[in-house]
């Protein structure tokens, strides 16, 4: 802690990642729909989509 600011290993980078894997998915699922509903299951997945990779990979796992 320098000057009341904490500075840990963290890197700004992740956020666009985060941007562009949001983006892509968002992409992906809107394509894919062939009604509204759809659309808008679509646009919520994209935001959810690391929460259900990680769920799947541990199920994958048997964790």
């Amino acid at each position: 802690m320098k000057n009341g600011k904490w500075r840990g290993p963290c890197t700004p980078g992740g956020g666009a990642v985060y941007g562009l894997g949001l983006i892509g998915a968002l992409v992906y699922f809107i394509q894919q729909s062939t009604t509204f509903g759809q659309g808008v299951l679509g646009v919520l997945k994209s935001i959810v989509w690391p929460a259900i990779l990680v769920y799947k990979l541990l199920e994958l796992l048997q964790l």
